[in-house]
């Protein structure tokens, strides 16, 4: 479940940089478009608004869904199974509750 849990998290950092990525060259065309057709300021902006809009959208669906996965990660093997480094194994116990009379 190791390699579970490095997916996930390898799949939200590709996530993030894809959006930013995409909303950047969205960014830099509008600016281009504006440069080179000023009086077309209003649409380009509308659209690269809307375009923006867009991709944040799809942006948190697609976190959803891989917050969604994460939880389907069965918890035990996080932790409770351990997890070797090196020759060594890190085991973590639940704490015993002490019982009252």
């Amino acid at each position: 479940m190791g390699l579970a849990v490095f997916g996930l998290g390898l799949g939200i950092g590709l996530l993030v940089i894809g959006a930013a990525y995409g909303i950047g060259k969205l960014a830099a065309a509008a600016v281009e478009g504006i440069a080179r057709q000023p009086e077309a300021a209003g649409n380009i902006r509308g659209a690269a608004i809307v375009l923006a809009a867009l991709i944040e959208g799809f942006t948190f669906f697609a976190l959803i869904v891989v917050f969604l996965v994460g939880n389907k990660v069965s918890k035990e093997n996080w932790v409770e199974s351990g997890v070797k480094v090196g020759a060594a194994e890190i085991r973590v116990e639940e704490p015993k509750l002490a019982q009252t009379k």
